[in-house]
């Protein structure tokens, strides 16, 4: 993970989050200072950053929104008050309301971005200035360690680029913490039809099948907001297992971007789990990144028991063959 350490200083007032990357500054200054490569990792998962406005200049203005599995939004603005490029930047970064106002009695922070160069590649040094201890302690409280941290764990996959990043090694499994899981695939293929394949009954039936051997009998999906679903699989003759099947419903839609779902083993008392699956396209292929929410550790580790990553695994190949091919 790039991030080396996240720390407060009550005396000095600063929180210092230091990070390495095996690039130079210059590229880590472009990842900084475009809105659309931000957009990847600013937020922490589950709740990515929509870049609305970027004025990168002494005096210019950059306001965002973070968006939840839920829909709810969390926003910011930042007002830009030096810029050293390729070294670094500051801004003032507030909270802010939907019109990208900062928000009155919200803390406000002066933030210090420095790009350094390293034997290795490069080193990000970013220093959170605040006016008092109170803001100090109540940014903290808010998870903003946490929250920074996950966020610039995310970079990696920015800076390298899809293909480098993710291409041959397959479905990967990151867990992230007692409730959230991260699973990612590069798909060689465009997001739209990457999208299809998830929403499109007729398309889930040919590929998100699991292990050879079992079919997709129920496929009933509704993907606008609100709308439910449910799908079942059985095992083909000679093939020995006893069906099964999840219910759930469309939590949020952003086509074809990001779709989020709960997910409901049916006929159980099981708890749910979120699923936010999330498509970015690069260079003609698509890194699907779906990140679970679970109730508890106890029932990640459960499910993850079962196999599912090598499950899915075995349907992403077959979307390439069949659906992609």
């Amino acid at each position: 993970m790039p991030v080396t350490s996240v720390e407060s200083d009550v005396e000095a007032l600063t929180m210092t989050l230091v990070a390495d990357f095996p690039v130079g500054p210059e590229r880590l200054w472009a990842v900084f200072t475009d809105p659309r490569q931000l957009e990847r990792f600013w937020g922490p998962p589950g709740w990515p950053a929509t870049f609305d406005v970027f004025d990168f200049r002494v005096g210019g203005r950059a306001t965002y929104f973070m968006t939840s599995p839920q829909g709810e939004r969390a926003g910011g603005t930042w007002e830009f008050t030096a810029i050293d490029e390729p070294y670094g930047f500051e801004a003032i970064d507030s909270f802010g309301d939907e019109h990208g106002a900062p928000i009155e009695g919200m803390p406000s922070m002066r933030m210090v971005f420095t790009f350094e160069a390293t034997p290795q590649g490069s080193r990000l040094v970013n220093v959170s200035h605040f006016a008092s201890a109170d803001a100090l302690e109540q940014v903290v409280a808010m998870g903003a360690v946490e929250g920074s941290t996950l966020a610039m764990n995310q970079l990696d996959a920015v800076l390298q680029g899809l293909r480098e990043f993710a291409q041959g090694k397959g479905t990967q499994l990151e867990i992230l913490d007692d409730q959230h899981v991260r699973i990612t695939r590069l798909i060689d293929g465009p997001r739209e039809l990457v999208w299809r394949a998830h929403v499109d009954p007729e398309l889930m039936r040919q590929w998100m099948l699991g292990p050879d051997g079992w079919r997709m009998s129920v496929s009933e999906v509704d993907v606008s907001v609100g709308g439910e679903y449910r799908i079942a699989w059985e095992p083909e003759a000679g093939t020995e297992g006893e069906g099964f099947g999840f219910d759930g419903r469309t939590v949020l839609i952003d086509e074809p971007r990001r779709i989020v779902q709960t997910e409901h083993m049916t006929g159980t008392d099981y708890p749910s789990t979120i699923n936010d699956l999330s498509l970015y396209e690069e260079d003609g292929a698509t890194l699907v990144t779906l990140l679970i929410e679970y109730p508890d550790a106890a029932t990640r580790d459960a499910v993850l028991a079962t196999g599912m990553v090598d499950g899915m695994e075995q349907s992403f190949q077959r979307m390439e063959r069949v659906v992609l091919g």
